[in-house]
Formats: C-alpha cells, structure tokens, sequence
C-alpha cells in the first residue's frame, strides 16, 4: 500500500534521485529552478509516495510572486517508471492542492504540458512572463479561489 505523506529533510536525495531519473540531463538549467535556487520549498505540501519505504513519487512547491502577487509555483512532480500509468501522479497533484487551498493559499502556476494539466482545471496564464527560455503556451495556472488570476500579470519572480 502506498502512503502519501509530507516530504522530510530525509527525504530529500530519494526525491533528487527520482528527479534525475525522470527528467532528463540539465533539468536545474530550466527557468523555473532559478526561481527556486535559494529558497525555501512550501512546507507541508511538498508531498511523498512511498511503498514499502521505496519512493514511489513525488510533488514540490514554491513560493514566487507575480506583479507582487503570492503565487505557488507547482514542481517537479514525478513519479518512478514502476508506478507510471497507476494515477499515482494525479493524486499527488489533486492532493497537494486540495492541502495548498486549506493554507489558504489563492493561485497555483507551473510550466507544463496543458492537454495533462487541463483535467486538473490548469489554463494557459495571458501575461504571466517565466524567465527565459520557456515557451508562453505551457505556463499554465490555477485559481484556488474563484478570481484569484484576475488582473495578477507580469514577470515571475523570486519569493525572496
């Protein structure tokens, strides 16, 4: 049986190491991890899968801001080629945003593959600007609380 549960300091380089294997090569070159670099994951919905102790997946979060606007920042979020196609990275997400709506948290936004992240309600972000170089089309975004995008534009930038 799998338990999802927050992700502990211990945790940390099974997550890396699950990283590394679904993504490829350079993956901490991408725009979103220098919005990252520095800066303290969300705690409590950074979210692990394990079985049998083994990491099964795993979900991050981070803290940025949108034309001075608090916005979650969704991923990595990966799951061990042994579980793929079991829906284990649906939960994870479903999860973690029902927990990132209980912190009280408004808006959601991550780089992605829309035709995936549609089903979970994500839509493409209309001036909402990641560092280069991302492609417009797959900065997508989610309002926790009804309105919470409206008029929320500009760069993406660093929590801190």
């Amino acid at each position: 049986m799998i338990e999802l549960r927050p992700e502990k300091a211990e945790d940390y380089w099974d997550v890396e190491a699950l990283y590394d294997l679904c993504f490829a090569p350079g993956r901490e070159a991408l725009s979103s991890y220098r919005l990252r670099d520095g800066i303290a994951s969300v705690s409590g919905l950074c979210l692990v899968a394990r079985e049998d102790g083994s990491l099964a997946g795993a979900i991050r979060y981070w803290p940025v801001k949108v034309g001075g606007a608090e916005v979650l920042l969704l991923g990595p979020v990966a799951v061990h080629p042994t579980h793929q196609g079991e829906g284990l990275g649906a939960w994870l997400i479903r999860e973690s945003l029902e927990r990132a709506r209980d912190m009280g948290w408004a808006r959601v936004m991550l780089v992605g593959d829309a035709p995936y992240y549609r089903r979970f309600g994500f839509t493409r972000l209309d001036g909402v600007e990641m560092p280069p170089p991302t492609n417009p089309e797959r900065v997508l975004g989610l309002e926790l609380r009804p309105g919470a995008w409206n008029g929320v534009i500009g760069k993406v930038m660093r929590a801190a």
